[in-house]
Order: C-alpha cells, then sequence, then structure tokens
C-alpha cells in the first residue's frame, strides 16, 4: 500500500457512524458495484452543509438517491432538493429509496437529460452538487452560474478522473478522451472565471469548492 492509500485509509478509520439508513445504503450500493461518493466526500459534504447551512439544493446525478439522501440528512429542515437523472434503472431505484427514506418530502426527482433539464430551472440554489456524467460539465457551465447568486457554493466531484487528468491527452486510453479534454476545459473556466473564487482540493477523486462573488 502506497502513502497515499495509508493515509486515506486512515482518515477513513477516523470517521463517526453514520445514520443507519445510510450504512445500508452504501453496503447495498458496494454490494452491486453502484458508483456512490466516496467516504472522504460524505464527510466534505456534511461539513459544508453544516458550515454553508442551503435552502436549497441542486444534484447534478442523483443515481440510486444515496447523496441526495445523505445531504438532507444534514440540511437544515424545511431545505428543498432537487436531484436530476437520466438512466432508468438508476431513477427506478432512486424513487424506491426517496420512498423509503424521504418521509419528509424535501426531495424532488427530475428525469432526463440534466443538459437540458437545468436549462428550464429558475433558482436560485444555495448549494450545487456536480456528480453526474463528467463530460458534461462544461456543457452546463453557464447554466449552472445563471442559477447561483452571490455567496452560493458550488462542489464538483470527481474532478481528478483517478488521476488520469494529470496526463498527456495522449497518455489516457482513447475512449476517456473526450472527457479528459472536457474536464480541463470546466477546470480552467472555472478557475479562471472572476465571478468565482474556486479552489481545487485532493478529496477522494478530487473535488472543486467554488464560491459565486
Amino acid at each position: 500500500m502506497n502513502s497515499e492509500a495509508r493515509i486515506e485509509s486512515y482518515i477513513e478509520s477516523l470517521d463517526r457512524p453514520e445514520p443507519e439508513y445510510i450504512e445500508r445504503l452504501a453496503a447495498e450500493a458496494r454490494t452491486a458495484r453502484i458508483p456512490i461518493i466516496r467516504p472522504a466526500m460524505m464527510d466534505f459534504l456534511r461539513t459544508m452543509i453544516l458550515i454553508h447551512r442551503p435552502m436549497s439544493i441542486l444534484e447534478i446525478g442523483t443515481a440510486i438517491g444515496f447523496s441526495a439522501l445523505y445531504m438532507r440528512e444534514y440540511a437544515p429542515d424545511g431545505c428543498g432538493i432537487t436531484t436530476i437523472e437520466n438512466y432508468a434503472p438508476r431513477i427506478s431505484e432512486a424513487k424506491e429509496n426517496f420512498a423509503r427514506f424521504d418521509t419528509s418530502g424535501q426531495i424532488t426527482l427530475l428525469e432526463g437529460d440534466a443538459t437540458e433539464l437545468i436549462r428550464e430551472l429558475t433558482g436560485p440554489y444555495d448549494l450545487i452538487f456536480m456528480d453526474g456524467p463528467k463530460g458534461q460539465y462544461i456543457n452546463m457551465y453557464d447554466d449552472v452560474k445563471r442559477l447561483q447568486q452571490t455567496g452560493g457554493l458550488l462542489i464538483s466531484d470527481n474532478i481528478l478522473q483517478d488521476g488520469d487528468i494529470l496526463e498527456s491527452r495522449y497518455a489516457v486510453t482513447r475512449r476517456d478522451r473526450t472527457i479528459h479534454t472536457r474536464m480541463r476545459e470546466y477546470l480552467y473556466q472555472l478557475t479562471h472565471d472572476n465571478d468565482y473564487s474556486t479552489s481545487i482540493l485532493p478529496v477522494a477523486d478530487g473535488a472543486t469548492l467554488s464560491v459565486r462573488i
């Protein structure tokens, strides 16, 4: 085990237990090999939500609804969460999980292509969590920005692409080159936009934390 893996393992060993249903959903996802946010991202999201106290959250990429439910767990009472998913089998699972665990009805699931649906939203959103198709982050940039006011947080997950983002375009596999190019474009745009203050963080598979200014 390399030093980075050892550090990550040690940090995860310090994690406190989550609510029982969160632990159960995470275990079910691991068994079914369904990607969900990593433990380090869970910690980061929880901390940002407890600091920022958002009353409106937009999530791009619902999957089975794990991260939406996780954010709901720590968001203030009355916080509305809108989450978007395009993959039918995941939509079905998310609906089931929301029916089981979102008894307060705080989560609204929108079905369809996020790049299209986001154009119809009016916002504003206090927190936007980008965790959908990585190659589409750049295509949603203008709408994401439109949906935020001064002080809004934008968190983007998986921006390091398991280290591929560090490599030359020609060093990554051909099928991943479009995502690689678009992610680099997204990161450049986000870090050079005077309307955002952005930090790139080595959290889980990499994340950006941007504040609308």
